[in-house]
């Protein structure tokens, strides 16, 4: 029996990563068979360069399956089975003020972390409600896997403000790390188990063992991390990683000799030594500078190769090795496979000595219902101390979004371990609050 093909939606159809997503999808059709693919973005210019490209791809490679790019939403969201949202709210000129604005102060700028991370968790909330409401409007049976960042903020959002949606909040991050942990025990990427626990891009592998004959890797794993962080020459050589990148993984090492009985997620270097990361910070070229530089210029380069010569055949597009996890995700929604899987999920008890209404990050059973997180048992003290100050930071983001609320947004910068007083906090904040004028609400 044939099985059914599916309607996905692309939100941020204009995203770099958009290519890499629909190249995965086309090497999955046996097992994920498709009958639509559609673009959606608000910036219509920018995604006509990407979709047009896209356009001539499909019609070399899957004709049959129909493909299209609109900026309308009833278009975009009517008759779909999965959307895929991977939004940018203010692009990355945005992302420039994000990193460079804390900078100026003594302060990590990062995208995700301190004060840029609240800062762009402020103008995502108010995209990822507008697209969380088109799906439910046009395909209320539709499921929306996003992996739009910053995710812990925007997965607090949905809990309070969408709680009936359908939508799964998921990193691409620990899948990049366990990648390189296969690198180092000589394995693949789906011969690892592995356990973890945390907030989104705030977390600690707990095990890592083989699938199949249950051989445990963290003795090897936690050895080589101590001496060379995630860092493997494979790595570097296939995934043509940017020396800041590098820099990040080679971190781990540091991380892990103030917490050696797990390994750490490499973002803990943001909250852990704040210090060093602006230290080796240029605040005039920043990690937005590297991607425009980088990524951006590449992906639409190639974009408009394509488009100049008529054809795909020249391989301009690459597969997006992370994109195979949001495809596995889907695979296991349609399919009901429980395969394990980490999403951001509602604790209620998965890490027992934990608020029940946080946030999460564990491995989950995900079947036709979504996910269902596995029980992590009581976590230490460290960990568990560097958690509650985080999730009172990521609580006080949305607090103040929903309630317009000066004081608490100023209250979660300075909760945030990136930020040395609640005088530097303010300082941010009131230039944030003037960068970011076009996009939060207006605070009292």
């Amino acid at each position: 029996m044939a099985k059914k093909a599916f309607d996905v939606v692309i939100a941020g159809g204009g995203s770099t990563y958009t290519p890499g997503i629909v190249k995965m999808m086309l090497e999955h059709q046996e097992d994920f068979p498709l009958n639509s693919v559609t673009l959606y973005d608000n910036d219509g210019e920018r995604q006509a360069v990407i979709g047009e490209a896209l356009e001539i791809l499909m019609k070399e490679e899957a004709p049959h399956i129909h493909f299209s790019y609109t900026t309308d939403p009833a278009e975009a969201f009517t008759g779909k089975d999965f959307c895929m949202a991977h939004i940018r709210v203010g692009k990355y000129a945005m992302r420039q003020l994000d990193e460079r604005i804390p900078l100026k102060y003594g302060v990590v700028g990062q995208e995700t972390c301190g004060p840029g991370g609240i800062a762009y968790g402020m103008r995502s909330i108010t995209g990822m409600l507008e697209i969380i409401d088109y799906m439910v409007k046009y395909s209320p049976e539709c499921w929306m896997l996003n992996y739009s960042n910053p995710a812990a903020i925007v997965a607090e959002a949905c809990r309070v403000l969408r709680p009936d949606a359908r939508v799964i909040n998921i990193c691409d991050m620990p899948v990049g790390t366990r990648r390189r942990m296969a690198y180092i025990v000589g394995k693949e990427y789906d011969d690892l188990d592995v356990r973890y626990f945390g907030l989104n891009h705030f977390g600690w592998w707990t095990s890592v063992k083989d699938k199949t004959t249950g051989e445990d890797y963290m003795p090897k794993l936690l050895e080589y991390v101590s001496e060379n962080g995630y860092l493997t020459q494979k790595a570097i050589e296939t995934q043509h990683m940017d020396e800041s990148w590098q820099a990040t993984h080679r971190k781990a090492k540091d991380l892990l000799a103030l917490d050696p009985k797990f390994l750490p997620n490499t973002y803990l270097k943001y909250y852990l030594y704040p210090d060093y990361v602006v230290e080796h910070s240029d605040p005039n070229h920043t990690r937005a500078d590297e991607v425009i530089e980088g990524r951006e210029k590449e992906v639409f380069g190639a974009a408009r190769e394509i488009i100049r010569k008529g054809t795909a055949t020249g391989g301009e597009f690459t597969v997006d090795n992370h994109a195979s996890f949001i495809v596995s995700l889907a695979k296991a929604i349609a399919y009901n496979t429980h395969e394990i899987m980490l999403c951001i999920v509602e604790n209620k008890g998965a890490i027992s000595n934990f608020d029940s209404d946080a946030m999460v990050e564990v491995p989950c059973v995900v079947g036709s219902n979504g996910p269902e997180a596995m029980c992590q048992g009581e976590i230490p003290t460290f960990e568990r101390g560097m958690m509650q100050e985080q999730l009172a930071v990521e609580k006080l983001v949305v607090e103040a979004y929903v309630e317009k609320s000066y004081l608490k947004l100023w209250q979660a910068l300075t909760l945030s371990k990136t930020v040395p007083s609640a005088g530097v906090a303010k300082q941010i904040l009131d230039e944030l609050i003037v960068a970011n004028k076009e996009y939060w609400p207006e605070l009292k």
